[in-house]
């Protein structure tokens, strides 16, 4: 006899039929659920953001945690300079930035990483970039794979596809190496999340 049964007493076949599908009766997890739950596994720090006011308190507190004000900054892309010039950071012919402050492609949930291409990174390689990366995305940027990924930026770029196309899984140094991560980088990296759907 079954030891539920045996404590709980029988099971209503309703309840004995669902079980005998295990199908049926899983969770289904979203997928931003899926994403956080596998980037916070990679080391990666996820810091959500309601609006627009909300992730400027949360940069300004990164910037805080770190004590990386009026320091140099690696930042390519014009619509975070403003943030970086009302927190006093230098991004402009830097020589040692602290951080790599960026937007990306797309956040992948199947395995928790962070989908960049040259359009990021411009011709730098992961390893050539600043330990510490600030990557500012939205929640509409949440998708499955990294396949869904590329053919999201052949839409998104319609043939002008930028280069240098990679993710960025590992956010903390392993203790041990192991030789799946081999060649690739760790980096120090938060996400502010802003929310837009």
């Amino acid at each position: 006899m079954n030891i539920i049964k045996k404590l709980f007493g029988t099971i209503s076949n309703d309840e004995h039929n669902s079980s005998e599908n295990p199908h049926e009766t899983q969770e289904v997890i979203s997928l931003d659920e899926k994403f956080t739950f596998n980037f916070k596994k990679n080391g990666g720090k996820f810091i959500y953001c309601e609006n627009l006011n909300e992730l400027r308190d949360q940069f300004e507190n990164i910037l805080e945690e770190n004590d990386w004000f009026e320091n140099e900054v690696l930042c390519h892309d014009e619509k975070l300079f403003t943030l970086l010039e009302e927190n006093k950071l230098e991004y402009k012919d830097v020589k040692k930035p602290n951080f790599f402050l960026t937007n990306c492609e797309d956040l992948i949930a199947d395995d928790g990483s962070i989908l960049f291409s040259s359009k990021q990174f411009k011709q730098f390689k992961a390893n050539e970039l600043p330990a510490n990366i600030v990557v500012f995305a939205t929640t509409s940027q949440i998708i499955e794979n990294k396949s869904e990924g590329l053919m999201n930026i052949r839409k998104r770029y319609n043939k002008q596809y930028p280069s240098n196309i990679t993710t960025i899984k590992f956010f903390e140094k392993t203790n041990e190496e192991n030789f799946l991560n081999y060649g690739s980088s760790h980096k120090n990296l938060y996400l502010l999340l802003l929310e837009n759907i």
